[in-house]
């Protein structure tokens, strides 16, 4: 009953797809021509599906060929692996009895030899290594060969590993220019390559770069350091570069051997200095810039009204244009009034006078008090940054740490650095303003005696 069904049901589902298919065609006029149509649909899926049986079948013949086929190489490549896998262990049994025999015959002279081809290769690492190959390359060819062969050696290669080292030595006591194709310099171009022995080395172009015998993709080169090392060490190097042959220099060298100058890397510079500070070390040199440029602004404004003062000073006739002047005008106003008038007057001029001369100098006292303020609460939480660090991950490594204390560090020194310019621009700034405030005293009670001795009966 079910395999009924299931018939039923694929009959229904193709009558289904050949109905769709007939009236994918124009509409049928009748249901006779319909049912025309999908007999016609009907018998031509069948001759498709009868089609697609037939050329199933005939690729099953052909798959299972190949498949014999395939199955027939692999049993010839099986035995014929195995055969080689016979003659691959026959081999490995004569190797191991010839070198049985050969260590039977060199005797002695075995751990001899032996101990020369690890002195080879051991020192052809050395001469790869040293900044002389960089001047004489291809050294270590006949060392490497001998480190790598397991025959014998001779005695001319058994000569070549104290040549070798008889040339190092010598190399080690030369400093030696030379031309050479150094990455990143001269456009490609050789430029000339100055040697300290094997320790240090520098080539020329525009000024002293100093440089590295680095072993790259392409095999040992000459490469800039990341971060050439100070003035003072390159202004050495040159020196050197420029003196001449009976002259004697001082000059730079590395111990090393390039090890002390790599690591000016990871000396930090200025702005990475400045950067260490983190906000409360830009909040302070934004304070030194603000209060340095008006404290100079007004020491400049200070020293011209000082330097006008002096210049009224030689002449009787009042300007309004500086502060002795505007005194003298009031007095020229009031001096044909009593003696006391005369005083509160000139009294009252200096009042309006002062706070013109010491604009601006509580301003430049408070930011040099509280540069050294900011740099104490930096190191304040630099050291809780610090400590936290040393809760989380502890003391096992000092880099964990360091960020911290060089935050505590630099924002001191910030704070110092920005205090002390700040502290001598006020108090120059409030020298200039005292002398001009006695002047005017002076002044004053000079014209206020001079009117008393006018008044005076003869």
């Amino acid at each position: 009953m079910k395999k009924s069904f299931k018939i039923l049901a694929a009959a229904v589902s193709l009558g289904a797809a050949l109905a769709g298919s007939a009236m994918a065609q124009e509409p049928a006029s009748s249901i006779n021509e319909l049912l025309n149509r999908v007999r016609s649909d009907a018998r031509e899926m069948s001759a498709e599906n009868q089609r697609r049986l037939q050329e199933f079948r005939e690729s099953r013949g052909q798959q299972a060929a190949l498949l014999a086929q395939a199955r027939s190489q692999l049993a010839a490549l099986e035995g014929q692996a195995a055969g080689i896998r016979t003659q691959y262990d026959t081999n490995e049994a004569r190797i191991d009895e010839l070198d049985a025999q050969l260590r039977e015959a060199q005797g002695e002279f075995g751990e001899l030899f032996g101990a020369a081809r690890q002195s080879a290769g051991e020192f052809a690492a050395i001469i790869d290594g040293s900044v002389t190959s960089a001047q004489f390359p291809n050294r270590t060819a006949q060392l490497a060969e001998l480190a790598d062969s397991r025959a014998l050696p001779g005695v001319q290669q058994l000569n070549q590993i104290w040549r070798r080292m008889l040339e190092e030595m010598i190399a080690q006591g030369q400093v030696v220019t030379w031309e050479r194709q150094v990455n990143g310099l001269g456009n490609g171009q050789p430029v000339p390559v100055t040697r300290v022995g094997p320790f240090v080395a520098w080539a020329q172009d525009g000024g002293v770069v100093f440089v590295q015998w680095n072993e790259g993709e392409a095999g040992y080169n000459l490469t800039p350091l990341e971060r050439q090392p100070p003035s003072n060490i390159t202004a050495a190097a040159d020196a050197v570069y420029n003196a001449s042959s009976d002259e004697i220099v001082m000059g730079p060298v590395d111990p090393s051997r390039g090890g002390l100058l790599a690591i000016y890397k990871d000396v930090p510079n200025l702005t990475e200095r400045i950067q260490q500070g983190r906000t409360v070390g830009y909040i302070i040199l934004g304070l030194l810039a603000v209060s340095l440029a008006f404290g100079l602004l007004r020491l400049v404004q200070l020293m011209l009204e000082s330097a006008a003062v002096s210049a009224q000073k030689r002449r009787s006739t009042p300007s309004r244009g500086n502060s002795l002047g505007r005194v003298m005008g009031v007095y020229e106003e009031y001096k044909d009034r009593d003696i006391e008038t005369i005083e509160l007057k000139l009294d009252e001029a200096i009042l309006r006078e002062t706070p013109k001369l010491e604009f601006g100098l509580n301003f430049l006292k408070l930011a040099a008090g509280i540069a050294p303020l900011l740099g104490l609460l930096g190191t304040v939480t630099g050291m809780i940054r610090t400590f936290t660090q040393i809760t989380l991950f502890g003391t096992g490594d000092p880099k964990i740490m360091a960020g911290g204390i060089s935050e505590a560090l630099v924002t001191t020194v910030l704070g110092l650095v920005s205090a002390i310019p700040l502290l001598f621009v006020h108090s120059f700034a409030a020298s200039f303003a005292r002398g001009v405030q006695q002047v005017l005293e002076e002044q004053a009670a000079g014209m206020v005696a001079r009117s008393a001795e006018e008044r005076r009966p003869a």
